[in-house]
């Protein structure tokens, strides 16, 4: 079971992870040994909540393809089960960010004392910019 939170969590079941080669440098171990991984994980075949499904497929990342598979390739470390390790720990990063509940913002209006600071503020530099004209006479 891969925990999100508290009372959510995915059964490993539900995620595909295959071992592949590397890209990139790295030497003869590259050529040898299958260190990055590729995870696939079905949104809309998932134990996931409703509302969490819905909240995926229209989150706008690169990571989710148009039939709703969240695609992974991890190759940061040499070791396979670190790349595991950091594939699975992204997959909960995207979970976790459609969990979070946005406030939504509640507008406010400005106190009377701001108001009148602000008044005075600006009465204060028309003065000044009105002492800037042409001196008349003399």
């Amino acid at each position: 079971m891969l925990r999100i939170s508290d009372n959510l969590g995915i059964p490993l079941a539900e995620i595909e992870i295959q071992a592949i080669r590397s890209q990139g440098s790295g030497g003869q171990n590259v050529n040898k040994v299958s260190t990055a991984i590729h995870l696939r994980f079905d949104i809309k075949a998932s134990s996931l909540p409703e509302i969490y499904k819905e909240r995926l497929l229209n989150l706008n990342d690169s990571r989710i393809s148009s039939e709703g598979v969240v695609i992974i390739k991890a190759q940061r470390y040499r070791s396979q089960i670190k790349n595991k390790e950091d594939a699975l720990n992204r997959l909960v990063e995207i979970i976790k960010s459609v969990t979070i509940q946005i406030k939504p913002r509640e507008p406010t209006k400005p106190t009377k004392a701001s108001k009148t600071k602000r008044l005075e503020g600006k009465a204060i530099q028309s003065r000044r910019k009105s002492l800037r004209g042409k001196v008349e006479g003399e």
